[in-house]
């Protein structure tokens, strides 16, 4: 049985459709990747869209090391769907590709950019220890300051519900699109 199917407007709850028309009016503009799974769930989906919507457009962070915190959490947890969404916005953004290429294949990547060697070494060691060695928060928090070291940790948290999100439904991507991860 697949586990993943789409909710059209008819089919939807009033709730659910207020929280899709919510979306849609906001900057995604549109409805569709994990919402389509946090509808189902229309509070935690308005919830959650909130705090992506920020954390993508309103962040202390500039576009580059977001997009880096978010491609290493999809990494992280192999989240394809996620990986295919904003590996291209994290190069957009100026991460190099031969470091989200490095990423995408577990290698070590090499960044040209101290902040995001600092942001790579951040998110690694809290996906991989579930804390931070004191040089790193140190280091993090005189670069980025308090707020930019919570946004930075918010956008693991985030993009972790998301990806599972995504894993749990099994997302597929769109079609003809190669899968990221060795299986």
């Amino acid at each position: 049985m697949p586990r993943y199917r789409e909710i059209g407007p008819a089919d939807m709850t009033p709730a659910q459709q207020e929280v899709r028309d919510e979306i849609i009016a906001g900057r995604r503009g549109r409805f569709g990747g994990p919402f389509q799974i946090l509808i189902r769930a229309p509070e935690v989906c308005r919830h959650l869209q909130r705090l992506g919507e920020y954390l993508r457009w309103g962040s202390s962070l500039p576009p580059d090391l977001s997009e880096l915190a978010i491609c290493l959490t999809a990494r992280h947890l192999r989240a394809s769907y996620e990986w295919h969404a904003h590996a291209p916005l994290a190069v957009e953004a100026g991460v190099p590709a031969a470091a989200i290429e490095a990423i995408r294949t577990g290698a070590e990547p090499r960044f040209a950019a101290a902040d995001q060697a600092l942001v790579h070494r951040l998110v690694s060691e809290l996906t991989e220890t579930k804390r931070l060695s004191q040089a790193t928060f140190a280091e993090a928090i005189a670069r980025f300051g308090e707020q930019g070291v919570v946004e930075l940790g918010t956008i693991v948290g985030y993009y972790t519900a998301i990806g599972n999100a995504l894993n749990m439904f099994e997302v597929p991507l769109p079609a003809g699109a190669p899968l990221p991860f060795a299986e």
